[in-house]
């Protein structure tokens, strides 16, 4: 194995590390949410120091390959994408962050009912099983595995856009300030979410360009696919 392997190999180690703190991140948020564990909540937000500190090492170490082994083909996609895939699990650690501070407050649960009839449990499951689809894509190269993430995201997308008319119809309904300040929040949260599965299809779109340097941002929109 020569050096320019031998860097790759750690930068692709790097991410999938990161693509990991930033799953564990998602995790226990969700848990945090669920439970209503304020200190898990803040414990994330203390994590999210070690998400922003990956993002700059791998900046770091992508640049000094650029900058030092000139890569050509499939290693200069390779990381070329590394830089843009870095930038979209960043961005899901601070959702993730957003959401933790969203459950530190308040003093009381969100309402069990509202949560169930806008299906955020199904939403933060899939979004962890789309995290966990993409480890595996990303640490094997396999592009049917990412390609799946799209499908998975359309759940995603169907939850966010159903949660308007449950909204509209729970603050009609509702008289509580504090429920209707803690439903404002939550059609955030799920915004949040919603935004977690771009982020994740973002990064698969970045593994089937540099396996098969094929680009797909835009045209698979477009198409449908």
């Amino acid at each position: 194995m020569n050096l320019l392997e031998t860097e790759l190999g750690e930068l692709k180690t790097d991410l999938l590390n990161m693509t990991n703190l930033v799953r564990s991140q998602l995790e226990k948020t969700d848990v945090a949410f669920f439970t209503f564990d304020k200190d898990l909540a803040k414990e994330v937000l203390k994590n999210e120091k070690r998400v922003n500190a990956s993002e700059l090492q791998i900046d770091a170490k992508s640049e000094h390959i650029l900058a030092l082994f000139n890569p050509v083909a499939i290693d200069l996609r390779f990381v070329v994408a590394a830089l843009k895939m870095v930038s979209n699990l960043e961005r899901i650690g601070d959702n993730s962050k957003g959401i933790s501070q969203y459950i530190t407050k308040f003093e009381q649960p969100f309402d069990p009912e509202l949560v169930k009839l806008l299906r955020f449990k199904e939403m933060t499951d899939t979004a962890l099983e789309m995290l966990t689809i993409l480890s595996e894509s990303f640490e094997t190269d396999n592009t049917k595995l990412a390609r799946s993430l799209f499908t998975k995201d359309e759940t995603l997308d169907e939850i966010n856009v159903a949660a308007n008319v449950v909204m509209a119809k729970y603050l009609l309904e509702e008289k509580s300030s504090e429920k209707i300040m803690q439903a404002i929040y939550m059609l955030t949260i799920i915004r949040k979410m919603e935004r977690i599965g771009d982020y994740v299809t973002n990064i698969a779109e970045e593994i089937i360009f540099y396996v098969k340097a094929k680009v797909l941002k835009h045209n698979r929109k477009k198409n449908g696919k």
